[in-house]
């Protein structure tokens, strides 16, 4: 028994550290960037430790003349007399000795090493090293756990790094500062709000959560281990979080802003009541509170657009700004292929609807179906939403050409997306809504004129969706191409229609890598239904339609009315001129056989002459 549960952990353990072998080769560079951020750090806690009044990581305030110490320090350097402090420190002292009280002269010993520039608290810069390379193993450990079913851009963790860096090195250096020494007025410099919303405006919730934990562990350290900066720090992240989840215009900023003020002041009140602080001695650092809030909100606001376009980051304000319809791209689209566009935006609203049900991000759903056919825009005649007439170019082309022509939409739409500086996950989006799929109707033409065709050379180049947002695209798009074509539009049979299509992306592995359910396709094909019943339901004719469909149907009734007397008509004369004919050939006979009889019948002149 114990062998079996023996092997078992060991087999744990070796899948536990196989993982993170094939996280650490597929994700060097995050493990690259979090060692440079380690490295700065490390810089700002040397500057912090040599310029602190330590002695063995503790501060001298810790020690007072006639206490009873509870630790021995050990002078690790030897320090001559000087004209500020005239005592000798020989190397190797006991200064203190544990149950022994703290003389005059070894407080000033004391004193002196920790104010000497040439001691250095070795103990003090360690325990800060080790804690921060904890802090940054569990940080990397999270981006592979908690992260798993997410893309994680470079650019992602070197800005929540450099933030980090930012924040440690406001704690460590103003704590330095006079009006920054006490733990409430030290959270006035520290700029958690402002780095939390945004890196929650540009990448979303889950990291701005997590980079909240982690800076109040990081100002912890920074903040000789206070406890107050370190839960202002998490709380106030936590709180900002909260504030701007909802946020969609620029101009909410401002409402943001009055609320980080006070969500500031609230919880510096909250914590000082908690740890026993004087609220009336506390005014300035109320004023400060607020104004760090306010000044967080309006700093966003200006930072926010440059950093959407250095980092192109696909965040709420960015998202809205592609959605409108107006700009140029998408008024030329409108021209060049109208088809494509009244597609796109049927599309849209099909995979807005799904992913508001199973609640991804519908906005971002909504402008890669604005945008994901946008390779179509320069051989739009070759696409059958946009020939006019019955003109098929295709026609003219076999099939090989033609899924190749086909297929080369996807391409050019990322060209072009890469052009416009489209953010990432559009792109995505742009590369993934066919997949690797079947071009089905030329490859079946290409069945009937070679058994053996290759069915590689009629598919689709991309990779399967990999979010849900692109998947629910993919879907939209393919629910909305083929119920166009399909004669009941019933909503049973569009039901039953879109069942068959989810169920061939399913087989054929267009859904493996996109972290859908089985109830997450349910709910998606609930709100397809939902739209495109409504889009194709049934109404009732106008009055002038009405007449227009009765005069129409009296002159369709007159008309072959018209044309069965005709037939009947021409039938009865084809009868009758047979008859007649057979008339005139009796009374041509008859004629021919009286008119012989009376030549035989006539005498001759010569026998009536005798």
């Amino acid at each position: 028994m114990k062998s079996k549960i023996e092997k078992s952990g060991n087999s744990l353990l070796a899948q536990f550290f196989s993982g993170c072998g094939d996280y650490i080769k597929r994700k060097y560079l995050f493990l690259l960037i979090f060692l440079l951020g380690f490295i700065a750090v490390s810089f700002i806690n040397f500057f912090k430790v040599s310029t602190t009044e330590s002695v063995a990581s503790f501060v001298l305030e810790d020690f007072e003349i006639g206490q009873i110490s509870d630790r021995t320090i050990i002078a690790d350097k030897e320090l001559p007399p000087d004209e500020f402090n005239p005592v000798f420190v020989q190397k190797g002292e006991k200064v203190l000795k544990k149950g022994f009280p703290v003389t005059e002269e070894s407080y000033e010993k004391l004193k002196k090493m920790a104010s000497s520039p040439v001691y250095f608290d070795k103990r003090s810069y360690a325990n800060s090293e080790l804690f921060l390379f904890i802090m940054g193993l569990l940080w990397y450990l999270l981006l592979a756990f908690i992260y798993k079913d997410k893309k994680i851009l470079v650019r992602e963790v070197v800005f929540q790094v450099i933030w980090l860096v930012i924040i440690y090195a406001s704690a460590a250096i103003f704590r330095k500062f006079a009006f920054f020494s006490t733990p409430y007025s030290l959270c006035i410099i520290i700029p958690t709000g402002l780095a939390v919303v945004l890196l929650s405006i540009l990448y979303g919730q889950l990291p701005a959560i997590i980079f909240s934990f982690i800076a109040g562990l990081g100002v912890l350290s920074g903040a000789d281990w206070e406890l107050v900066p370190c839960l202002f720090t998490i709380l106030s992240g936590l709180y900002a979080c909260a504030i701007v989840r909802k946020v969609e215009r620029r101009i909410d900023m401002i409402f943001v802003s009055i609320l980080l003020a006070i969500g500031n002041v609230v919880l510096t009140i909250l914590l000082a009541v908690i740890f026993n602080e004087s609220l009336s001695t506390m005014g300035k650092v109320y004023f400060g509170m607020a104004l760090n809030g306010f000044l967080s909100g309006l700093l966003t606001m200006g930072l926010i657009t440059p950093l959407e376009i250095i980092l192109n980051t696909a965040s709420v304000f960015r998202l809205m700004d592609l959605s409108d319809l107006n700009n140029a791209f998408m008024q030329n689209m409108l021209i060049q292929a109208s088809g494509t566009y009244q597609h796109s935006m049927m599309v849209a609203q099909l995979a807005e609807n799904a992913c508001r049900e199973i609640g991804a991000n519908c906005l971002l759903a909504r402008v890669g179906a604005y945008y994901h056919d946008i390779g179509k825009i320069d051989q739009s005649e070759y696409f059958i939403e946009n020939q006019k007439d019955g003109e098929n170019k295709h026609n003219e082309l076999n099939p090989s050409l033609s899924a190749s022509v086909i297929r080369m939409h996807v391409r050019k739409g990322v060209e072009k997306a890469r052009q416009l500086h489209l953010p990432q996950c559009v792109i995505d989006i742009i590369s993934e809504h066919h997949g690797n799929s079947v071009i089905a109707y030329f490859y079946n033409v290409a069945l009937k004129e070679n058994a053996n065709a290759n069915p590689g050379d009629y598919s689709y180049g991309g990779n399967p969706p990999t979010t849900r947002e692109s998947a629910v695209v993919m879907l939209a798009d393919t629910v909305e191409a083929a119920c166009r074509t399909h004669e009941d539009k019933s909503e049973k049979s569009l039901e039953a229609f879109m069942m068959r299509l989810f169920q061939h992306k399913i087989d054929t592995k267009q859904l493996d890598y996109c972290n859908l359910s089985f109830s997450d396709l349910a709910k998606i094909r609930e709100a397809f239904l939902q739209i495109l019943s409504g889009y194709y339901h049934s109404r009732i004719q106008y009055p002038d339609q009405e007449k227009e469909a009765q005069t129409k149907n009296a002159e369709t009734s007159e008309n072959s009315e018209k044309s069965e007397k005709n037939e009947k008509t021409s039938s009865k004369v084809s009868e009758k001129v047979p008859e007649k004919k057979e008339k005139t050939e009796k009374t041509n006979k008859v004629e021919k056989t009286e008119k012989v009889e009376k030549i035989e019948k006539k005498p001759s002149k010569k026998k009536v002459d005798k």
